[in-house]
């Protein structure tokens, strides 16, 4: 299987590129933008070493599909996928910050609290919660969008208009944006038997508009419960059943990673890559209810790409 894991496209119309942590954008004339959704894995802020197969493809169609059945609740910029791996759409001015929706407990959060922190991003927390207990409302806690090697921080609402990083008034519908979104991600997700647990979301701004931007309740951007034996497991102190990206932090984490300094990532068997992948598919099925279709030409991802993408812009 092969993986793609960087790109050095020339699209028709091309002015700029930036290469994120798993997406390369291409920008184009006209306000667009080509969104290469690469097989490159990060956890801890940190890229991996090996690219995990179909992962790019699998998130992309994820995003996609969010993309579309949540735009009656904010614009966004996607305006066609004209390969597996690609989405195509307008070049939004991204605020500097990431919107992160908890509906429960766990994750870095329940860690934080776990030593003895009542209080994220200017939320105040409940005494006497448990792991992966469900918040009374769902509750905002911002981070700051870092730049590649960097680590996000987290921010308050009242830290975030000090700062200048967004306007008051474009702030509050970001709020209210997010949190109807998750809501949406939440009634989506129980028809398929899970729970949405948390997600992030980035919010720009195009031509005056807000526009929801990147990817939307992917198993990368977002954690998944499964439904059944939530509440049994929770009662007795025992770990979820996940739908995730978080086994692959487990994984690091038993192996000794945390993405902090001097520490080294694990090697990666074909093994552990294939697994991944297994995970991705399984993922995907179980956030859509449907099965992924994985036949596309993948001998040289690099040549499908360019070939769907020129002929899209330039029909």
């Amino acid at each position: 299987m092969k993986a793609l894991t960087s790109t050095n496209f020339h699209f028709p119309g091309q002015t700029g590129v930036y290469n994120g942590k798993v997406r390369d954008v291409y920008f184009l004339e006209n306000d667009l933008l080509v969104m290469v959704a690469t097989d490159r894995i990060s956890a801890f802020d940190v890229i991996l070493p090996k690219g995990i197969p179909f992962k790019g493809q699998i998130l992309n169609q994820i995003a996609a599909k969010f993309l579309r059945l949540t735009e009656d609740i904010v614009p966004n910029w996607l305006v066609a996928t004209p390969d597996p791996m690609v989405s195509v759409g307008r070049c939004c001015k991204g605020y500097p910050v990431e919107m992160i929706v908890r509906g429960y407990l766990c994750g870095s959060a329940w860690r934080a609290y776990k030593n003895g922190v009542r209080e994220i991003c200017g939320v105040r927390l409940p005494e006497g919660m448990r792991e992966n207990e469900k918040f009374p409302t769902p509750i905002l806690t911002p981070t700051t969008k870092a730049e590649i090697g960097t680590h996000d921080e987290d921010i308050s609402r009242e830290e975030i208009i000090a700062r200048g990083l967004v306007p008051a008034d474009e702030y509050a519908q970001i709020e209210k944006y997010a949190l109807a979104l998750f809501e949406r991600g939440q009634q989506i997700a129980a028809e398929q038997g899970l729970i949405l647990v948390d997600t992030k979301y980035e919010f720009g701004n195009y031509n005056g508009q807000i526009m929801l931007m990147d990817e939307v309740h992917t198993p990368d951007s977002s954690r998944y419960f499964y439904k059944e034996g939530y509440e049994e497991r929770f009662l007795a102190g025992e770990p979820q059943k996940q739908l995730s990206k978080e086994f692959v932090r487990e994984w690091l984490m038993e192996n000794g990673f945390q993405g902090k300094d001097g520490q080294q990532v694990p090697e990666m068997t074909d093994a552990v890559v294939s697994g991944i992948t297994a995970r991705y598919e399984e993922l995907y099925e179980g956030i859509t209810g449907e099965k992924i279709d994985l036949s596309q030409e993948t001998e040289d991802l690099a040549a499908r790409i360019e070939k769907n993408v020129t002929d899209y812009l330039t029909k």
